[in-house]
């Protein structure tokens, strides 16, 4: 990677307290925040070399859905829906020590490293989008903070048992439809990498938008 053709940033904070319409100013400037610690950050290193971190966020008034969103959507077509303040209960611990099994290598130790206890309204206020099964098990769960203008992505997790379903996808979703249903402009991902990796799902949507890292927002094409 050429530096003479990047910006390197690597700033963070911590707030206990972030107006809507200081968050929404955050957000557009690739800031992401777990609990009250923000950063932000443009070069991260993955698979043994750094790699351009680009952060994402779907310009609402262009998303529309896709065949294989449409997908999604049928395939879970008999799960239920719904969605309140952030709360941070056993429930949501014990789906988080499922859905971590998940991951090789490093895992991170508790729901409380991504959200404040208090998640609801520290920093700023959070909703929470539930998926149950007909039993009434939580088998999936994310959280969004509200700004503004928008929507921003914190973290989400689900049961391993249902990796099929594409809850993680299903929960974005979610999130864009109510984002939508409240008049907001944009819904924000979080952070990618240029090239292939995880974060790829990240990606896939309609009306994408990423951050240059020098004040500006432009059309992303995979």
């Amino acid at each position: 990677m050429d530096s003479r053709e990047f910006t390197f940033i690597n700033e963070e904070f911590h707030a206990a307290k972030v107006r809507p319409e200081d968050l929404d100013k955050l957000l557009s400037a690739g800031w992401r925040h777990f609990g009250k610690y923000f950063f932000r950050y443009s070069i991260a290193f993955h698979e043994n070399k750094y790699r351009k971190v680009m952060p994402l966020r779907i310009r609402l008034a262009e998303f529309s859905l896709t065949k294989s969103l449409r997908r999604i959507l049928r395939k879970n077509g008999d799960l239920h829906f719904s969605y309140g303040p952030a709360v941070i209960d056993d429930e949501k611990h014990r789906l988080f020590d499922i859905h971590k099994q998940r991951f090789k290598g490093m895992r991170p130790g508790s729901l409380l490293h991504f959200l404040d206890p208090e998640a609801g309204k520290v920093p700023c206020e959070s909703l929470e989008f539930r998926v149950r099964n007909d039993d009434g098990d939580l088998v999936a769960v994310s959280f969004a903070d509200q700004s503004s203008r928008s929507f921003s992505a914190i973290y989400a997790m689900f049961d391993p048992e249902y990796s099929s379903r594409s809850l993680g996808i299903l929960t974005i979703l979610l999130e864009i439809e109510q984002a939508r249903d409240m008049g907001k402009s944009f819904y924000y991902l979080g952070y990618a990498y240029e090239g292939n990796s995880f974060y790829d799902y990240k990606k896939r949507f309609r009306g994408i938008e990423r951050y240059d890292w020098n004040g500006n927002w432009e059309r992303f094409e995979v």
